[in-house]
C-alpha cells in the first residue's frame, strides 16, 4: 500500500516539472497546436503559398478586380434611347351616338387616327477608340430618334447611331469628342470555361456596377432569339436589365463579350447570362464602321447539323458536317445544283463541323466569289461550285400595305428568306405585321405573324392576290381565311365580315 502510494507521489511530481518545461520553453506561436508551433512561421507560410510563391503579397495578380474595375469604368457608359413610333389609337366619344355606334360593329374611320408615342430604353454601352466610337446592343438603340450617353465622370453626349446589325444584336455609334478613355477588345476563343469574368454596366439604372463570375460555357445558342449569326459566352456573373450592351471583361481588362441577354424567369438575375462573343463582334463592327451596315454571302439552303440518329440515313460516316433540309428557289444552291438531303462537309477545303459553323463560314464568304463545296450525296462525295449570292439583299417582299375594306391589318408577303429568318415552317403566304386594336380581324383573334395562305379557297401566295380577293367583296359579305400560325401543326379557319 505504501509502496503503490509512493508511487503515485512521484508520478504526479513528475507531471508538474514536465508541465512547467513545456510552458516556458516551447514557443507560443501557434497556441493549442504543439505541432504547428514547432514550425517556425516563415517555412509555414512558405509551404502553404509554394504554388504561388510568385505572387507577392499572397495576391494573385489576375484577380485584381479593383484595378480592371478602376481602368476599365471610366470607358463604360450609360445610354438612354427616345424612341417615337405611330400606333393607331381610338378617339373620344364626340356624341353618344358614337358610344352606341362603336360597340355595335358601326363604322370606326372617324373615330381611329393615328398618333405619336414616345417611349425610352435604356443600356449600357462602351467606348472602343479615343475618337468617341462605342459599341451597343441594336436592342438599345432600334427606331431611337435620339440617344444620349452617360459617362462616369457625368459628362452628357448625343450620339449618331453610325450603323446596327439586327442579326448578332450589335449597334456602333458616335459621340463628338476626343481623348475618351477606351476599351479593348480580346479574344474570346481564348477563354475557358471556369475562367473569372467581370460584367459592367446600369443594371436597373444603378450607373456603373461591377460584378464578378466566372464562364459558364462557349458557344452558346439560342433557338428562340430571332438572331441569325449566335456565339454567345454564358456566364454567372450577375446581369440585370440595362447592362445590355455592357462590356464582359476578362481578367486582363479586355472585352472578351458584349453583355446582351439574361434567362430570369424569375424577373432578376438567376445566374444564366450570356454575351455576343467579342470574336464574333469584332468581325462586324469594323463593316458597320466602314458602311454602316454588314455584308454577308448567302447560299440559300436549310441546314441541320449532323447526329448519331441520320448518319445512317445519310449514308455518312462521320458526325461531321451540315445535311440540307430544303433549297431556296432562284438561290445560289439552287442554281449550283444542290439538293435536298446533300451533307456539305466542307467549303473550300475546310472542314464544316456542323449547321452552326457552316452558316458562319458563308456569311464570312464575299458575295459573288466562288467557292467549292464537298459533299455527300447517297454515299459518294462530290464538289460543287457555287457563286455565292448576298444576303439580306432585295430581301424586302413586296412594301408593307393595308389591306382593303378595312378588316384592319397591316401584311407582307412572305419571301422563302424571311420564312427561313424568322423560322417559320412554311415559305408562302402573306404574313400579319400589324393589327387594329378593335378591329374585324382583332376580333377574329388573328395576330402578328399569323400567313393567311388562302382566303376564299383561293390561295394567297402575294399582298396582290389578297387585295384582289379582298376588292371583289362588297360590304356586310363574309370573306374565309385559312391562316398559320406558327408552331401549330395545323392551320385554322377564320370568318371575317367586310364592315359597314
Amino acid at each position: 500500500m505504501r509502496k503503490t502510494s509512493l508511487i503515485a507521489l512521484i508520478s504526479f511530481f513528475a507531471g508538474l516539472i514536465l508541465a512547467a518545461f513545456i510552458f516556458v520553453y516551447v514557443p507560443r506561436g501557434n497556441e493549442g497546436n504543439i505541432l504547428q508551433a514547432q514550425i517556425p512561421a516563415e517555412e509555414m507560410s512558405a509551404n502553404l503559398y509554394a504554388a504561388e510563391s510568385t505572387v507577392p503579397q499572397r495576391i494573385r495578380a489576375d484577380l485584381d478586380f479593383a484595378s480592371i474595375a478602376d481602368k476599365i469604368s471610366p470607358a463604360v457608359v450609360y445610354i438612354v434611347a427616345e424612341k417615337v413610333e405611330k400606333v393607331r389609337v381610338r378617339g373620344f366619344f364626340n356624341s353618344p351616338f358614337e358610344f352606341w355606334d362603336r360597340f355595335f360593329d358601326a363604322p370606326r374611320d372617324k373615330q381611329d387616327r393615328e398618333q405619336e408615342q414616345h417611349s425610352m430604353s435604356s443600356g449600357s454601352g462602351f467606348f472602343i477608340s479615343p475618337d468617341g466610337y462605342l459599341v451597343t446592343n441594336n436592342h438599345v438603340v432600334e427606331k431611337a430618334v435620339e440617344v444620349t450617353v452617360t459617362t462616369l465622370s457625368e459628362k452628357q453626349y448625343k450620339a449618331k447611331v453610325i450603323g446596327t446589325d439586327p442579326e448578332t444584336d450589335t449597334a456602333l455609334l458616335k459621340v463628338d469628342a476626343d481623348n475618351l478613355p477606351f476599351a479593348e477588345f480580346g479574344s474570346s476563343e481564348e477563354l475557358n470555361v471556369g475562367d473569372w469574368v467581370l460584367a459592367i454596366g446600369n443594371p436597373l439604372g444603378l450607373n456603373h456596377s461591377v460584378t464578378a463570375g466566372i464562364v459558364s460555357a462557349k458557344g452558346r445558342l439560342i433557338p428562340t432569339l430571332n438572331l441569325t449569326y449566335q456565339d454567345f459566352i454564358q456566364t454567372d456573373a450577375a446581369i440585370n436589365m440595362g447592362n445590355s450592351g455592357g462590356p464582359l471583361l476578362n481578367t486582363q481588362g479586355e472585352v472578351i463579350g458584349i453583355n446582351t441577354i439574361i434567362f430570369a424567369p424569375s424577373g432578376g438575375n438567376i445566374g444564366i447570362g450570356f454575351a455576343i462573343s467579342s470574336d464574333l463582334a469584332s468581325k462586324v463592327i469594323p463593316q458597320l464602321r466602314e458602311s454602316g451596315k454588314v455584308v454577308r454571302g448567302y447560299l440559300g439552303i436549310g441546314a441541320y447539323s449532323v447526329t448519331d440518329d441520320v448518319l445512317a440515313v445519310l449514308q455518312v460516316k462521320e458526325k461531321s458536317g451540315a445535311w440540307i433540309a430544303k433549297v431556296d428557289p432562284e438561290s445560289p444552291a439552287e442554281k449550283a445544283g444542290l439538293q435536298d438531303y446533300d451533307v456539305i462537309t466542307a467549303v473550300d477545303g475546310k472542314l464544316v463541323k456542323d449547321s452552326n459553323d457552316l452558316t458562319f463560314k458563308i456569311a464570312e464568304i464575299q458575295p459573288d466569289s466562288r467557292i467549292d463545296l464537298t459533299i455527300m450525296r447517297d454515299g459518294k462525295e462530290k464538289t460543287v461550285n457555287v457563286k455565292i449570292g448576298e444576303k439580306n439583299k432585295d430581301d424586302v417582299g413586296e412594301p408593307e400595305v393595308k389591306t382593303g375594306k378595312g378588316i384592319g391589318i397591316t401584311v407582307q408577303e412572305l419571301t422563302p428568306r424571311l420564312a427561313q429568318r424568322y423560322r417559320y415552317e412554311i415559305d408562302e403566304g402573306v404574313v400579319i405585321v400589324e393589327i387594329e386594336p378593335y378591329s374585324q380581324a382583332a376580333k377574329a383573334g388573328l395576330k402578328v405573324g399569323d400567313v393567311i395562305v388562302e382566303a376564299d379557297r383561293k390561295e394567297t401566295v402575294s399582298v396582290k392576290d389578297l387585295e384582289k380577293i379582298l376588292d371583289k367583296k362588297k360590304a356586310g359579305e363574309a370573306v374565309l381565311f385559312r391562316v398559320h400560325r406558327r408552331g401549330s401543326l395545323d392551320d385554322f379557319m377564320v370568318t371575317i365580315r367586310i364592315p359597314e
